[in-house]
């Protein structure tokens, strides 16, 4: 048999295998000593009885009138079981005396006094006028074997009963000596990218804990190398953003400047390509902050108006009936960071913009309970890409504008406040469209930070 791989497997077998054994080994231990028992205690009450009726025996025998030498056999007084047996005989082997149940042929001839033994019977002689009268007790072997056997039986139904609650304390006793280690298990899974901190190791027996301090160790040195990762992107965006506008105003410069019509083309398609490389080094900005920032603050504020200064914003450069905002009448309060909020809708939007008609708008939506939806009309997206749009650097088609990381970066705030992000295409009720849904977390939700 294999030994489990579990800990609380391989305890359980153990303690269980060494309390067999001890059971086992006790239990034969007892029973050895029982029998040795029984069996002294047994010829005690056998000399007992032939020393006893000897003295009977002789007074009756003596009294008896001369010339009455005829053996007797004792009548039964009530009907009984006999278990002890016995015949009283002279010097001669003659039968003087026997009890009503005595079978002759048990007794065999008189071998002088003491203990004996045959196939069938424990025997006890004793001997009195110098060896005249002699008296021969039997006790049948069946009879002892039986009164051990039951005593045996009794002592052993409780131990059956002793070892199955033995063996379920002891798997209760493990299973909860083995919560401790559950607990750290379930918090460890707990674990992702986003949340590389120290796991709770307190109440840990002092066997493991060096595992534990040394996973947490190891936890903490990736954590460390994430945020060097996400500091590394954030930084360069940043550093580009200024290298990056001065190469526009230049390029700007020579349109305005230039009176060769080439040159203004070549001029304008490298502004183009400037604001395409600014607007990705902003993604990147916006992907570090989704994946290391805090997404949770000490105070509440109205998402309705983080929605608003964003449409109001994206509304400069987009005709006004390109972008639809609604949201509820009564302030809807989140401790989600305002600028979170600002960076989840603007992807959202700007991915609309993108895919969506351009000759319908772009409808957002806030519910009172913190639902936010972006929808907009346009072509059916196939189910097979739709489950892989928030991946990073996907786009719907291979000519589609864009990064290919807005609705990754969505999906990766939707996770961390605990709400994934929903896709659906077409939108529900329409035949046709793009519909993207988010739950904001809202005072008094109860919805853990990733």
């Amino acid at each position: 048999m294999r030994c489990p791989r579990s800990l609380q497997g391989r305890l359980l077998l153990s303690l269980g295998a060494v309390l067999l054994v001890i059971w086992v080994g006790a239990a034969w231990t007892t029973a050895v000593l029982l029998r040795h028992e029984i069996g002294e205690v047994f010829d005690s009450s056998l000399q007992e009885t032939a020393q006893r009726l000897l003295p009977l025996a002789v007074m009756d025998i003596v009294g008896r009138e001369e010339g009455d030498v005829a053996s007797q056999r004792l009548g039964a007084i009530h009907g009984h079981d006999e278990l002890f047996t016995y015949v009283v005989r002279d010097d001669k082997g003659k039968v003087l005396l026997q009890s009503h149940a005595a079978d002759l042929s048990v007794f065999p001839p008189y071998s002088g006094p003491g203990f004996g033994r045959t196939a069938t019977h424990r025997l006890y002689s004793e001997e009195a006028l110098q060896g005249t009268i002699r008296i021969t007790v039997a006790e049948p072997l069946a009879h002892e074997d039986g009164v051990a056997r039951e005593i045996q039986i009794g002592l052993g139904l409780p131990i059956l009963l002793v070892i199955p609650a033995a063996f379920a304390a002891v798997m209760l006793a493990v299973r909860r000596s083995m919560r401790p280690l559950r607990a750290f298990r379930e918090r460890l899974e707990t674990r992702n990218e986003k949340d590389l901190g120290p796991v709770a190791s307190d109440d840990l027996p002092s066997e493991v804990l060096p595992l534990a301090a040394t996973l947490n160790a190891l936890l903490d040195r990736l954590r460390a190398a994430f945020e060097a990762e996400r500091s590394l992107a954030a930084n360069t965006a940043h550093e580009l953003r200024n290298p990056l506008a001065g190469a526009i105003a230049q390029a700007q410069r020579i349109q305005k400047e230039t009176g060769e019509p080439h040159v203004a083309r070549r001029g304008a398609h490298i502004e183009a390509t400037l604001k395409r490389l600014t607007a990705r080094a902003e993604r990147l900005m916006q992907l570090a902050r989704a994946e290391g920032g805090r997404l949770r603050l000490d105070r509440t504020s109205d998402l309705r108006d983080a929605l608003r200064v964003v449409i109001d914003d994206m509304r400069r450069n987009v005709p006004q009936d390109r972008l639809s905002l609604r949201v509820p009448e009564t302030p809807v309060m989140s401790d989600i960071d305002p600028d979170a909020v600002g960076i989840l809708c603007r992807n959202l939007v700007e991915n609309a913009l993108s895919h969506g008609s351009p000759s319908s708008p772009v409808e957002v939506i806030l519910d009172p309970d913190g639902l936010l939806t972006v929808s907009n009309d346009g072509p059916v997206v196939p189910s097979e890409t739709l489950e892989r749009l928030a991946g990073r650097f996907e786009r719907a088609g291979s000519s589609a504008r864009g990064s290919g990381i807005g609705l990754s970066i969505v999906s990766t705030i939707a996770e961390r406040l605990g709400s994934p992000l929903t896709l659906r295409s077409p939108r529900p009720g329409r035949g046709s469209g793009f519909e993207a849904s988010v739950r904001l977390v809202t005072v008094g939700d109860g919805t853990a930070l990733m």
